[in-house]
């Protein structure tokens, strides 16, 4: 058995109260944002050992035929697949948006996600032609101009942090930091301000979908929604920004895997060998 993940948390949480809007759509921000990996059945050309990625020209994803729907299986960890599958398979890992996304294009096409875990579910066509619609309307949107002044936030709505942090948990390694401040622009608007900080190259377009998405399925629209700003790591921007807003939690990015050889017995002056 593995771990409850954050799909397991938010199932749960949706579960004990069945007529919350926001845990259901926090659910299904939880589906969209999570890595999830899909069963394929090999089709012959493929290599055979079920030891890797699927291929989407090679093989198709094996279904759950439920009523005239076909179920694509799909599950949140490659442990949960493994036991599912009861043998080495074929799989494709993407995110649960690309997912939703592709079969919303298909006729009578749903997702069984997680079948045998607590989070458990069989998602009909019409769900996934929400999910997808709510996804193609969220967008990325335009980065906001630099503020002309910023303060701090003032009080801040409970849901507001969590939302954003679990996202940008996701994007571990991709920005330095992030802070959430007041400003105010030059042409008299005030509100909030979301500044990424030190963004890696090529990062912002999946940054800022990212933490728009969070803010939907976190039940945050129009004005409510902070304005997403990127300032370089070092400038005057970031500086300002630092020193009056809130900071946010941005974890590191795992440390690769230790692939050097052990060090032979002796060979470290600072540390003698142990003698028996």
């Amino acid at each position: 058995m593995t771990d409850p993940t954050p799909l397991d948390a938010a199932h749960a949480a949706m579960a004990a109260a069945p007529d919350d809007d926001a845990a259901r759509l926090r659910w299904w921000g939880e589906v969209a944002a999570s890595m999830l990996y899909v069963l394929l059945d090999d089709d012959g050309d493929g290599d055979g050992d079920g030891d890797g990625e699927g291929d989407g020209d090679a093989a198709a994803p094996r279904v759950l035929t439920v009523e005239g729907v076909d179920y694509v299986l799909a599950f949140d960890t490659e442990e949960r697949l493994a036991a599912f599958a009861e043998a080495p398979v074929a799989r494709a890992e993407m995110p649960g948006r690309v997912v939703a996304e592709w079969l919303a294009g298909q006729p009578r096409a749903g997702l069984a996600l997680n079948l045998g875990a607590p989070s458990g579910q069989l998602l009909p066509p019409e769900a996934l032609a929400w999910l997808a619609a709510m996804l193609a309307a969220t967008g990325a949107g335009d980065d906001a101009e630099a503020p002309a002044e910023v303060a701090a936030p003032g009080p801040l709505p409970a849901a507001l942090l969590p939302a954003l942090e679990r996202a940008l948990a996701r994007a571990a390694g991709l920005a330095a930091g992030a802070v959430l401040a007041g400003a105010r622009w030059a042409d008299g608007r005030q509100g909030l301000v979301l500044a990424v900080i030190g963004a890696e190259a090529g990062a912002e377009p999946a940054l800022a979908r990212a933490l728009s998405e969070a803010m939907a399925f976190a039940g945050f629209e129009g004005d409510a929604v902070p304005a997403l700003a990127f300032a370089p790591a070092g400038s005057a921007l970031a500086a300002r920004l630092v020193r009056v807003g809130r900071p946010l939690d941005v974890p590191l990015p795992p440390p690769p895997p230790d692939t050097a050889a052990p060090a032979a017995p002796g060979s470290d002056p600072a540390r003698p060998p142990r003698l028996r």
